[in-house]
């Protein structure tokens, strides 16, 4: 049986206590407030050293989670970004996962959610293709399935409008003859990860867009 001799706050963390025992100048442990309100761990109480345990395992589930919440942010994030954050915090691998239950069950973490949106913003505001808005995805930690499915819901007409735009931006910063130019030009959106047909499309547009800039400077002079 322990005695808790000490409670004290961390001067770092103020919502943390460290936990003295049995008059030992070093701390046993320490927890969170709420979990300290919880358990009454207060001055003078008894305590078994088995209970105590399942307190601080309790305790660093409890951190998982408000580690999490902190690491959210103002933005989403996928699951398997969030257990590489708590890894690199020292959460143990059961801690983490249940921390994602807790965030799941509350609606804060959905990656089927968070695939979607991530892929209609990333085509509309970069000017990506669905084959790279897939590929990043899986980097982000969406298993393949989903960022197959998400990249397959994007309307590929609306790609194609995505590449057009994005062939007009870059086609006046392309140097060499018109033969060179289209083919810079394809090779730029095909890294973008627009598929071949909206690429032609996109080029044939760039190429139309300057002959007729070219024939209203002429009708101008």
């Amino acid at each position: 049986m322990l005695v808790i001799t000490g409670v004290e706050q961390d001067r770092k963390s103020k919502q943390r206590y460290h936990l003295f025992v049995n008059d030992s100048q070093e701390p046993y442990t320490s927890v969170h407030e709420d979990l300290l309100i919880k358990f009454r761990l207060l001055k003078g109480r008894e305590i078994h050293a088995d209970e105590l345990k399942q307190i601080v395992e309790e305790d660093t589930k409890h951190r998982a989670y408000i580690l999490s919440l902190s690491y959210l942010g103002a933005r989403q994030r996928t699951e398997k970004e969030i257990l590489r954050y708590l890894a690199r915090k020292e959460i143990d691998p059961d801690s983490a996962e249940k921390a994602i239950e807790r965030l799941t069950q509350e609606g804060l973490v959905n990656d089927k959610q968070y695939a979607h949106m991530y892929a209609s913003e990333r085509m509309r505001t970069q000017m990506k293709g669905r084959r790279l808005l897939q590929q990043e995805l899986v980097q982000r930690g969406i298993s393949r399935d989903m960022a197959k499915q998400a990249s397959q819901k994007l309307n590929e007409q609306s790609e194609t409008d995505i590449a057009i735009r994005a062939a007009h931006k870059k086609w006046p910063y392309i140097k060499g003859e018109p033969r060179e130019r289209k083919q810079k030009l394809a090779v730029f959106l095909l890294r973008r990860g627009f598929p071949m047909n909206a690429v032609r499309e996109a080029v044939k547009a760039a190429v139309l867009g300057m002959e007729d800039d070219e024939d209203g400077h002429m009708l101008d002079n």
